[in-house]
């Protein structure tokens, strides 16, 4: 008869965080008890997804799963539920872990106990999501002779259809190496701290509990003093943007959706409150109203991640690469109020999130344009241009591998973390003013938007023989007038709509030729690189679409009359002068 398998097992004190400042000090203490501290802590981020089958065969078999995803990939693991009681009140479970992936199912996971013990209960039946477990955890090693114990405080976000239904902080110690008895040495200090309580839960268990009772249990549980610093973050959201507002879920990885105020959770939430505009008003501080800017477009790139990495509309990907270059933009026109130090961490962040961003959307623009010309095209035509376009895929996949990949990472999950407390927090960062220095959106917009006005002026002289590179500098000239007019629209009159749809008119016609003068000499530099590879009949036919972008560029090059003097006319000019007069 063949023994029963033995699984690894799980030994751990778990506590309940009362008090997170308390807690904290457990972290940085030399000795704990008998243990001293024997590693300095580190900080990580994760992504748990519980998942079961429809008739919870892994729940009635007494088993958890859950889908670890990091920067390092995803790892399943399989914990049983019941637990067994060791020495000084710690905890044991059964444990079993292997890689997985997240896309697929357990029929194509690699091999492992972990996988087996899946198959083994669930057969080929998929794996529903139950609830998704989000947590900052800071751990560190602590010691005491040759037993070493894992220390990890863990700020836990249980999110359950797209919204944090319950929040929490768990304190726990977790057996590495040697004598489980030593366990007792710690559960002393711990069970004397009154901002500690033990947990009779798993996380899994607080979890599902928080979705069963709807997202109350948990939530009620925070500080007077958290209640009273989001109240008051919203009266002076409401107080900006008096429109009928929504809520975005800004948690980094999760399917972040638009909700009406009117099904909102908890004001507990950690949530980003945005207007259907920014909300900026001209008594505004020119920092706070940056902030908002920040924050709302912030939001909306959050709101695409999911879509972003499903990669089912690229849409998705358009829309998160439009709501980082606003973000850029604003700092580019409210930057000179925050410190430079303080908040070159925001920036950078942006730029390189952004740079992964277009790498994607500007293949998916060139592949777009492309498919139009050839669905125009003879079948044959069609064929021949085929190994253009896969080289072109071939490389927009590429680039989507390494934006996931950048979006999964740590590093951008801990920036996110940073910069959502940033674009919350009034004053943070804010150069200090003098009260007669000229600090509000009505004493600088005016000056802000007539200088974005000139640099679009300055290339009145030299329109009629520009090149494609200083057309597109133009163009980009014209982003930033538009842009600072946007995050200001509020502030202006009514006139400001017209005008900025002129300035948008021109921006997209130069757009259009970029993007056309981008995509021929793609193709030339095609053609170069695969002049032995490819047949007589491609090389024609990928010539004839190199020339076509030619003469497109030169079509929009001779027609850009009637929408730049949309912008540089007297017209524009008379609007735009009297509109700044009422600030």
């Amino acid at each position: 008869m063949t023994p029963p398998t033995e699984h690894p097992v799980e030994v751990e004190l778990k506590y309940r965080v009362l008090d997170l400042a308390a807690a904290e000090r457990y972290l940085a203490a030399d000795e704990i008890g008998t243990f001293s501290g024997h590693t300095a802590p580190r900080s990580s981020q994760f992504e748990d997804r519980y998942v079961d089958t429809a008739d919870g065969a892994m729940g009635r078999a007494g088993f958890a799963v859950r889908l670890r995803q990091s920067g390092k990939g995803t790892i399943v693991s399989v914990k049983s539920t019941a637990r067994t009681n060791g020495s000084g009140g710690s905890t044991r479970r059964e444990e079993l872990e292997g890689p997985a992936d997240r896309t697929t199912g357990p029929l194509d996971w690699p091999a492992s106990d972990a996988r087996s013990l899946v198959l083994e209960l669930a057969g080929d039946a998929p794996l529903l999501e139950l609830v998704t477990i989000r947590q900052l955890r800071r751990k560190r090693i602590v010691r005491d002779g040759d037993t070493r114990v894992e220390l990890s405080l863990d700020e836990v976000d249980v999110v359950s259809r797209s919204q944090v239904v319950d929040r929490f902080v768990e304190l726990e110690a977790e057996l590495v190496k040697g004598n489980e008895s030593r366990l007792t040495r710690l559960a002393e200090v711990f069970l004397g701290d009154p901002a500690l309580r033990p947990a009779n839960r798993s996380k899994f268990e607080q979890a599902m509990a928080a979705v069963d009772d709807g997202g109350r249990r948990g939530l009620d549980d925070e500080s007077d003093e958290d209640d009273e610093r989001v109240a008051a973050s919203r009266r002076r959201d409401d107080e900006a943007a008096p429109v009928a507002s929504v809520q975005i879920d800004i948690v980094p990885t999760t399917s972040d959706v638009l909700v009406d105020e009117e099904e909102a959770p908890s004001p507990h939430d950690a949530r980003l409150v945005v207007g259907r505009t920014p909300g900026v008003l001209a008594d505004d501080h020119i920092a706070e109203a940056g902030r908002k800017v920040m924050r709302f477009h912030l939001a909306r790139m959050l709101a695409r991640e999911t879509g972003v990495r499903d990669g089912k509309d690229l849409e998705d990907v358009h829309a998160m690469r439009v709501a980082t270059r606003r973000q850029r933009a604003a700092w580019r026109v409210f930057g000179e109020s925050y410190r430079h130090g303080r908040t070159r961490r925001y920036r950078r962040g942006l730029r390189e999130t952004a740079s992964r961003l277009g790498a994607v959307r500007d293949l998916d623009v060139l592949l777009e344009a492309a498919d139009i010309y050839r669905n125009d095209q003879p079948v044959r035509e069609q064929r021949a241009l085929e190994p253009l376009l896969r080289d072109w895929r071939e490389h927009r996949d590429d680039a989507r591998v390494l934006l996931v990949r950048e979006l999964d990472s740590d590093a951008y999950r801990r920036w996110v973390d940073d910069y959502r407390e940033f674009v919350r927090t009034e004053g943070a960062g804010v150069l200090p003013v003098q009260p007669t220095q000229p600090h509000r959106v009505r004493d600088t917009a005016g000056s802000r938007i007539w200088t974005a006005y000139e640099q679009v002026r300055g290339y009145e002289p030299v329109l009629r023989w520009a090149d494609v590179e200083t057309l597109h500098e133009l163009r980009i000239a014209g982003k930033w007038l538009r842009y600072t007019l946007e995050f200001v629209r509020e502030a202006l009159s009514d006139d400001a709509g017209p005008l900025i749809e002129r300035v948008t008119a021109l921006q997209d016609h130069l757009g259009l030729m970029n993007d056309a003068n981008v995509s021929g000499s793609m193709a030339r530099t095609f053609l170069v690189e695969h002049a032995g590879d490819l047949s007589e009949l491609e090389s024609a036919a990928i010539g004839r679409f190199l020339l076509s972008r030619e003469r497109e560029v030169a079509r929009l090059r001779r027609s850009i009359g009637s929408s730049w003097r949309g912008v540089a006319g007297v017209t524009f000019r008379r609007r735009l002068g009297r509109m700044l007069a009422g600030l």
